[in-house]
């Protein structure tokens, strides 16, 4: 690239981050690179740091800059004078009259190409040192938006020369160690996208907390982007699976959380351009803001854009609200996660109780406690105490100094793509942000603790509490003969344990995904207008607010979680059990009280398989087949199975299985197998029979313990006669085991007692077993177990050892 003053973005290559920035260079190298993919790039021009270097000789600031930022390194002036001085400097220079001309030229045709006169553009400052690999320097200079005509572009340029001096940029530079003097800035000047009018957000190319690096992560609200970049909002939230976008018949939309998004970022009407924030109206906090056809066309574009430069990356997207049409307006690595090693697994605990106070979205998996300082305005930055927790309603650049004094971040807006969770991630500090009252409910100077170590949300509890750190190199785990499988119950956490070497997850409880996500009671669902309260009833509604009626929601909320449990171990087998809920815990639910009678017994009552082909609950579980009909056949999960729970006789699997297959889950097609939970001792007295209607067994501990001791598992008082360890009960495993493998299928254990009893796991393998399923936080202390078991079984029948 030659030492032009302006450049046309299609004349950059990646390659020219020195002499346009990295915005810019991304800029021009998507719209060289990928334009013949289908990605669209804004059309613009940029002004080169040939062009800046010559900006500060014409007006003679290069030596007084330096010895202002001299002054501030031997501490004579402080940051903010600092920075005051280096801004007014440059705002009080003079754009050259070449370079004046120069973009005065290219403003005039792009207008031309565009077709139109004075059109608006963005004008962003793009360093020369930022977006790199190491470092994003993300929001450290400004962006102007709906700038409009030659005047209002030029002051922009000037303005934008003059905020590679903001405080918040000098102390980024200070951080990452660079040097003044080594940094210029280029100005990019694009055409507006109208998503004023539309939408627009921000996307990852990886999950941006556990580095889990099959999913797409699209944050997104109404309007100009800068309120999702900048946590002004709470957006949408949308994760894809990657791995299955190739096919063009699915939609692997993984989660779908909807925002509060209460405002959006317009243009400001008349001549003089700007913008202004608006309250969202009421259908557009309760809509989502992209469909799913969108968002597997961003998610697509993340997968070819990450694929182009060969790490995984940073992306901001713009839907027009005119034509409809998605566009790419910025692009850089991703910082953080990309640093981090793929072997070591850094695990966080929290051990202690407390008040909970307020939940967020989690940022990153650490737990940090201090005292907590609430600032609401940045005018009071300068209260905060060095190592206090910061609790504010949100964070935009100029709080970048005070962040990083911070031993924790608690904002009331934002979501996981906001500048604060940006900002927490890539100074390694723990953050939970958008709990829309930390404000209000925190005190200045309450000890908090606040904790992302359970998943997506955050939570911050009264006190200090404690909590352990655990390290383990993957890469020393011993391989086993048996499938060592994970347990997991929450899809906000399954993708913290993606780096486990698990194969698969040998059980999937859908009962966890109906109570922590969908919330409502599948009858209820089906049939809302039975329920008796009037509250449950305006609760589902809210709930089921953008979706044709309670059942749709239902059934799509329900198939999104089993996905996200998925997803991690794809495509590894993902064993999904049927809900095994007691009426008790049903009737918990919203909207339950209407459909469940109260049960002397409700362990050995109404539950499993006997409610699904019952008139009592038959609707409910078509919404179950439905959400797992979606599931396989519409996001693509094929890896998922089916285990049905409590099946007391083998007429009572007949009937469930045909419940099943009229409802399209039929066993054999389309590759779906069908297991049994084996918990009752008539299933391992008539294990051949149910061996003919099944693809194979998973023992469920818990309660083939308590059936065949007689023993109530959650009674306290005889806790010490619960033990899965107990000879009688280990017979009964040793016999289905051997019933299992002489019908010729497959027979696992998913109950509690490998991941409380070392022991148990090591009888289980000397018994054959073929998979073993663990809690995650037991799996790395038990796997090592299972491996010196097998070594042990093995040596015991060779001959002559």
């Amino acid at each position: 690239m030659d030492a032009r003053s302006v450049v046309w973005l299609e004349d950059v290559r990646a390659t020219d981050v020195p002499e346009v920035g990295g915005k810019n260079a991304s800029s021009g190298e998507m719209i060289h690179a990928l334009a013949s993919e289908g990605i669209r790039v804004p059309d613009g021009f940029a002004t080169t740091a040939a062009a800046f270097r010559n900006f500060l000789s014409w007006n003679q600031l290069g030596p007084r800059l330096s010895k202002v930022a001299s002054d501030y390194q031997e501490g004579t002036l402080s940051l903010r004078s600092t920075g005051a001085a280096m801004r007014s400097m440059v705002l009080d220079g003079k754009i050259p009259p070449d370079l004046e001309e120069g973009i005065r030229a290219k403003y005039r045709e792009l207008a031309a190409r565009a077709g139109r006169h004075d059109p608006a553009v963005a004008v962003r400052s793009s360093a020369t040192a930022e977006d790199l690999p190491d470092a994003s320097f993300a929001g450290q200079q400004e962006t102007f938006l709906n700038v409009r005509g030659e005047q209002q572009l030029l002051d922009a340029c000037l303005r934008c020369f003059a905020s590679l001096f903001t405080d918040r940029a000098i102390t980024y530079r200070e951080l990452m160690n660079f040097g003044e003097s080594g940094v210029a800035l280029s100005v990019g000047v694009q055409l507006m996208v109208r998503s004023d009018i539309g939408a627009s957000g921000v996307m990852f190319s990886l999950d941006t907390e556990t580095g889990f690096p099959r999913a797409a992560v699209i944050s997104a609200n109404w309007g100009l982007g800068e309120t999702v970049v900048q946590g002004t909002v709470n957006p949408d939230k949308y994760g894809v699976f990657k791995p299955l976008l190739a096919s063009p018949t699915l939609s692997p939309v993984i989660e779908k959380t909807k925002g509060t998004k209460l405002q959006k970022l317009v243009y400001r009407t008349g001549d003089d351009g700007g913008t202004v924030m608006v309250d969202n109206t009421e259908s557009e906090q309760q809509a989502f803001v992209l469909q799913d056809q969108d968002i597997v066309q961003l998610a697509r574009w993340a997968v070819r854009i990450e694929n182009h430069y060969g790490c995984p990356m940073d992306m901001e997207w713009a839907k027009d609200g005119e034509s409809g049409e998605l566009f790419i307006v910025q692009a850089r690595p991703e910082t953080v996660q990309a640093r981090k090693s793929s072997t070591l697994l850094v695990t966080h605990h929290l051990t202690g109780q407390g008040r909970l106070l307020v939940e967020g979205a989690a940022i990153g998996d650490s737990i940090s406690s201090g005292p907590a300082c609430v600032i609401r305005q940045a005018s009071d930055i300068d209260r905060f105490i060095d190592g206090a927790v910061l609790v504010t309603e949100q964070t935009d650049p100029d709080w970048v100094p005070v962040m990083k004094r911070a031993r924790a971040i608690i904002t009331d807006r934002g979501g996981a793509t906001s500048h604060a969770a940006i900002v927490s991630r890539e100074l390694g500090i723990t953050a939970v942000v958008g709990t829309s009252s930390a404000t209000s409910v925190i005190e200045d100077g309450q000890s908090v603790t606040v904790s992302c170590a359970d998943g997506d949300t955050g939570h911050v509890y009264d006190g200090i509490l404690a909590s352990t750190t655990e390290e383990v190199d993957l890469g020393s785990l011993p391989p086993t003969r048996t499938d060592v499988m994970l347990t997991i119950a929450s899809p906000s956490a399954a993708f913290k344990w993606w780096r486990l070497p698990a194969r698969g997850i040998g059980l999937a409880r859908m009962e966890f995904v109906i109570n922590d996500m969908v919330r409502i009671h599948p009858m209820a669902a089906a049939f809302p207008g039975r329920i008796t309260s009037v509250e449950e009833r305006r609760a589902v509604a809210e709930l089921a607010k953008g979706y044709n009626d309670p059942a749709e929601y239902f059934v799509d909320t329900l198939a999104r979680g089993l996905a996200k449990l998925a997803a991690p171990f794809y495509p590894a087998p993902v064993i999904v059990r049927l809900s095994d809920f007691k009426t008790n815990e049903y009737a918990h639910l919203i909207g339950g009280s209407a459909f469940e009678q109260a049960e002397a017994n409700p362990m050995i009552g109404f539950r499993g398989a006997s409610r699904y082909y019952h008139p009592k609950y038959r609707a409910g579980f078509d919404l179950e087949c439905g959400a797992i009909k979606r599931l396989r056949e519409h996001c693509g999960f094929k890896n998922a199975m089916v285990m049905v729970p409590f099946c007391r006789t083998v007429d009572e699997a007949d009937r469930v299985l045909a419940v099943m297959a009229e409802n399209g889950l039929v066993r054999g097609e389309n590759g779906l197998q069908i297991y049994m939970m084996c918990e009752i001792p008539s299933n391992v007295i008539l294990a051949e029979q149910f061996a003919t209607r099944f693809d194979g067994f998973s023992i469920g501990s818990n309660d083939l313990t308590q059936l065949v001791l007689g023993v109530d598992r959650d009674s306290a008082q005889l806790a010490a006669l619960f033990d899965e360890r107990n000879e009688a009960v280990m017979a009964m495993i040793r016999e289905v085991i051997r019933k299992a493998h002489a019908s010729g299928i497959r027979i696992g254990i998913c109950g509690q007692g490998p991941s409380n009893y070392p022991e148990f796991a090591e009888f289980l393998v000397a018994e054959g077993i073929d998979s073993i399923s663990l809690n995650p936080d037991s799996f790395l202390r038990t796997l090592p177990r299972i491996a010196a078991a097998e070594a042990i079984t093995v040596q015991a029948i060779t001959p002559g050892s």
